[in-house]
């Protein structure tokens, strides 16, 4: 029983030290949620250099700067343009509108009344097409700037563990 304790308590000790190997090291890519530790007994100043290197190597395999993420999230504008949603709705609208005029007596009144109803009804289905497909550029572009990072840790990971470093994120 006090075997067990105190093996449980030195790998768990082990393991806090190894955490703070991890930790304690802030580099370029801790920004990005990668950590390095030297395994190889590398100075602080190698380690550096070794840091920058392998940053730089990333950067150029995969053509995202993590220093710059502004420029990998902007999304382009959709069209302005919209999608024939207010025309549509001004014509149905009207058609309705010459009918139930022709009913009341006055079909260019009803079909004037229906135009605007369904011009607004269209403008409002405008709208909405235009909102659900600025959330799907939205979700692309974030789907593709979390593939770019991750493209980019593998990058750097490959190439400070070839240094002779231990990497995690």
């Amino acid at each position: 029983m006090i075997r067990t304790f105190v093996l449980g308590t030195a790998l768990a000790g082990g393991l806090l030290i190894n955490a703070a190997a991890f930790a304690q090291n802030s580099t370029l890519a801790s920004g990005m949620g990668v950590y390095i530790s030297p395994a190889k007994g590398q100075s602080p100043e190698q380690m550096s250099q070794d840091d920058l290197a392998c940053f730089n190597e990333a950067k150029s395999q995969t053509g995202y700067d993590p220093m710059n993420k502004a420029q990998a999230q902007k999304v382009e504008a959709g069209s302005s343009t919209g999608g024939g949603e207010r025309v549509g709705g001004a014509a149905k609208g009207a058609l309705v509108g010459t009918a139930v005029g022709a009913i009341a007596g006055d079909t260019g009144k009803g079909a004037a009344i229906g135009g605007t109803l369904g011009l607004v009804s269209g403008g409002a289905k405008a709208r909405n097409n235009a909102q659900a497909k600025a959330n799907q550029q939205n979700q692309q572009a974030q789907a593709q700037v979390s593939q770019m990072e991750t493209n980019w840790k593998n990058a750097y990971s490959a190439c400070i563990e070839a240094r002779g470093y231990a990497a995690r994120f």
